[in-house]
């Protein structure tokens, strides 16, 4: 499937591992992939800016509902302990996301290889589904936010849903700038 994405539909592939990794999860997420779409400079990034979506805001967001270091790193910072400055010794001496991998055992994968989570993965096959429905021979990063409109049930959707955005309204416009 993904020879038929874009230039653009591959790098929010890229950039979500990217997030996931920035947030320290272990897993892409529908939120990661949101998250991508938004760092990106397209008509698709435009679009999601019209409708009040900002990146920063929306990764805080992220964030607070996946838990974050919030209160554990406060506590932690009140002992004179630096969580960035711990995490960044270890992974300085074990490697990058040496935190991220569970303890004992033979890995299963590689340290660069983050799994999507079955919300992820119906985005990506919804975005096919969107590409196909508009007649179009490649999957762009437009159809992979319409994929995440439909989806209709991650964290990504729960995050527009919170600042006011009306998925049917955000999905017109989308489609309208896939066609111009």
């Amino acid at each position: 499937m993904f020879e038929r994405f874009t230039t653009e539909a591959r790098e929010v592939v890229v950039l979500a591992q990217d997030e996931a990794r920035s947030l320290r999860h272990g897993y892409i997420g529908t939120e990661h992939l949101l998250l991508a779409l938004l760092r990106q400079d397209t008509p698709t990034t435009a679009v999601l800016r019209r409708h009040g979506l900002d990146h920063d805001e929306v990764a805080g967001a992220v964030a607070a509902a996946t838990g974050g270091d919030g209160l554990d790193a406060d506590a932690l910072r009140t002992l004179g302990i630096d969580l960035d400055a711990v995490r960044d010794v270890v992974e300085a001496t074990f490697g990058p996301g040496a935190l991220d991998r569970p303890g004992g055992g033979r890995r299963r994968s590689s340290p660069a290889h983050i799994p999507f989570t079955a919300g992820a993965k119906k985005v990506l096959e919804l975005s096919l589904r969107e590409a196909i429905a508009l007649r179009s021979n490649r999957i762009s990063d437009g159809h992979v936010a319409l994929g995440l409109l439909r989806e209709g049930e991650g964290l990504a959707t729960k995050v527009l849903l919170d600042r006011g955005v009306d998925p049917r309204v955000l999905r017109a416009d989308v489609t309208a700038a896939l066609g111009s």
